[in-house]
């Protein structure tokens, strides 16, 4: 997974706004009254002939959870930074692996 962190006003170049605005107007102003049709609309839309893959999240995610320092060595180990903007750009990689920079 390739990361890029954008400022706010940066949206027009990040994939998943052009997607919400492809959405928009697939329900086209529509009442979005419960979830059930939030979700028809959704999983019909397409996006460059591609339908999305459309799941409901149930659940609340916790806030405030951190990793400890052992733990989040771990997680580096996986982690590659370009060099430069090692805050800004990063590549997670599935396992841990010699996998070189970006």
């Amino acid at each position: 997974m390739r990361l890029a962190y954008n400022p706010p006003y940066h949206s027009k170049y990040n994939p998943i706004e052009r997607c919400w605005g492809v959405l928009e107007q697939h329900w086209n102003g529509s009442l979005l009254e419960s979830v059930d049709t939030l979700m028809r609309f959704a999983a019909s839309m397409t996006w460059r002939g591609k339908p999305p893959l459309v799941h409901l999240v149930a659940h609340t995610y916790q806030t405030g959870v951190r990793l400890s320092q052992k733990a989040m060595s771990l997680v580096e180990t996986r982690v590659c930074r370009l060099a430069g903007l090692e805050k800004w750009f990063v590549t997670i990689w599935p396992s841990a692996m010699n996998h070189g920079t970006l």
